[in-house]
């Protein structure tokens, strides 16, 4: 692995600092003086087509981020991941989420084991498992077949399935329903199971180490919800025998606990496994996938992993100054690091991609969130971006306003399809041209703005004139495909992987550790106690804590 580097003490450093200080942004006038501008600024990486143009970059700075690039080792650090160096240091592990999707006959061999081989015999487990749900070979206890899979997880065994099913919901098989449990508040385990027949109902639960408080905690409220339901229907009886038949055909695993596994009745030989070289946040393309596999089948689950592969490729391959992932990685640095940005907007004009932003925010904040870097030491720039944003018009009559107005840089990442799943019309209008129209226009608006002389041009009176005002000059990236097919899914989500890991590289922090998750949920098992009563576990807490807990003791009502 490369010697850790201070982005600071580089020579693109110091340039990057002159260059944002003499910064005067100016779209309008860039592509009036530069015919080539959007050529020059455009990529291509697998199925998407990449426009930078409307960044604020000119040759120099995208030159000099480039150089940074190279001056803190990003291409070695990359090739150590991808060889599966222990690059997570405060762990000690590989980082291979990369080895996931890699075809079946190659080979990487880490600490004498080939890991793309293991991969693929755990995914041909998967496969024949969604075979035999999808097929009705795999029956419940009542010997109906499957109509609803319920994923339990949270974090990554959450955010990722329900994103990508939600994204490819066209390819979803007739019949069959996912939902995705994960928050511990009650709430979510009734919503998702209401109106469920137990019967043709399986529970995927899934936790590497089947000790995760909130999943293990929804697992035993399903479970109990289930045997309630099929005893109250008359399918089983009260005997454990009978309860214990039932759990073997209505839950599987997506663990490597076996033993775990077994104590909670799901048979070891229905648990699907993966490895500590995969990051939560990394893992949808891993055995926490079961239920996308089921729901997609394995033809699209294996076309899904080719369009991770495919950017896997162009990131591990192309030359930094043509390397879509390392360019926008490096545009985020730039916004962050110089031009001051906190926040990172993502606007998918696809509804399928409704769940896209949050997704996200998992991905990146929990990776880069950071304050310490991979030595130990203080950060020595800001680190992290706050990720967030909704789909296509929704968040035009939200808030557009403030990145088009307000006083906060916000860059902006547009993300469309060329061809909708659902081609409607309007009388003689198609509906989907209308939408992208939106979205052109959106880039266009944020770029170039209006001027006043143009707002007085329209009518406008003058008084008003300046709150009609756009300054432009709002930096977008617009990303568009074919279609949102699996494969382009995976390349999107590899993308922001890959851009995730170059900014994690120019800051020289671990983009695969979380330690920040951990306080809050150690607290919450100490606080517990005092939540169910105990006075001297009250007693124990801060004033404010005893303060809030006080209140809710005072007012629950248990009936």
């Amino acid at each position: 692995m490369s010697e850790l580097v201070d982005p600071t003490t580089t020579p693109a450093w110091e340039q990057l600092t002159e260059l944002a200080a003499a910064l005067e942004p100016d779209l309008r006038g860039w592509f009036a003086e530069d015919a080539d501008r959007a050529d020059r600024f455009s990529f291509t990486a697998a199925d998407l087509f990449v426009d930078l143009s409307k960044n604020l970059v000119d040759d120099e700075i995208l030159a000099a981020l480039v150089a940074l690039g190279e001056q803190v080792g990003l291409e070695a650090r990359r090739d150590a991941m991808y060889a599966g160096e222990r690059i997570n240091v405060t762990e000690n592990r590989s980082v291979l989420h990369t080895a996931l999707r890699r075809p079946k006959g190659d080979s990487l061999v880490v600490d004498g084991v080939d890991v793309v081989a293991q991969v693929h015999e755990v995914l041909e487990k998967i496969y024949a498992f969604a075979h035999r749900v999808r097929s009705g070979e795999w029956k419940g206890v009542t010997g109906q077949p499957i109509r609803t899979v319920v994923n339990i997880g949270i974090g990554g065994s959450d955010l990722g399935p329900v994103m990508v099913y939600e994204a490819l919901k066209p390819y979803v098989q007739p019949g069959l329903e996912c939902r995705f449990v994960s928050n511990i508040d009650p709430t979510d385990v009734f919503e998702k199971t209401r109106g469920l027949d137990p019967a043709t109902t399986l529970f995927i639960v899934a936790s590497k180490t089947f000790t995760t408080l909130e999943t293990l905690t929804n697992a035993r409220m399903a479970r109990d919800w289930m045997l309630a339901a099929l005893r109250e229907a008359g399918a089983i009886d009260d005997s454990d025998a009978q309860a214990t038949d039932a759990i073997a055909h209505h839950f599987v695993a997506v663990s490597t606990a076996l033993d775990k596994v077994a104590a909670f009745g799901i048979d070891p030989e229905n648990a699907f496994g993966f490895w500590d070289w995969v990051g939560g946040r990394y893992s949808v393309d891993s055995a926490v996938g079961t239920s996308l596999a089921v729901a997609l089948g394995p033809d699209n689950f294996a076309d899904f992993l080719a369009g991770f592969h495919a950017i896997d490729t162009h990131f591990a391959e192309a030359p930094l100054e043509r390397n879509v992932p390392a360019l926008m990685g490096l545009l985020n640095v730039w916004y962050v690091n110089f031009l001051k940005a906190s926040s990172h907007a993502v606007l998918p004009y696809a509804q399928y991609l409704h769940r896209f932003a949050a997704y996200l925010q998992q991905l990146t904040m929990e990776s880069n969130g950071k304050g310490v870097r991979l030595d130990g030491s203080e950060v020595v720039t800001e680190t992290g971006e706050i990720f967030w944003g909704e789909p296509g018009t929704n968040g035009q009559h939200a808030f557009y306003q403030l990145i088009h107005q307000g006083t906060q840089l916000i860059p902006a990442d547009f993300i469309a399809v060329a061809t909708p799943a659902h081609p409607i019309t309007d009388g003689d209008a198609d509906v989907h041209e209308l939408f992208l129209s939106n979205f052109f226009a959106q880039t266009k608006a944020l770029a170039f703005g209006k001027t006043a002389d143009e707002v007085r041009a329209e009518g406008t009176r003058e008084e008003i004139v300046p709150a009609r005002v756009f300054t432009g000059n709002r930096p977008t990236t617009s990303i568009m495909a074919p279609a949102l097919t699996p494969s382009v899914v995976g390349q999107l989500i590899a993308l922001y992987e890959h851009i995730t890991f170059t900014e994690g590289t120019v800051w020289g922090i671990n983009s695969f550790d979380q330690w920040g998750v951990e306080l809050g949920k150690q607290l919450a098992l100490q606080i517990a106690p005092a939540v169910a009563g105990d006075a001297e576990a009250l007693a124990a807490q801060d004033a404010s804590t005893r303060a809030l807990v006080g209140y809710y003791l005072a007012h629950r009502d248990r009936g």
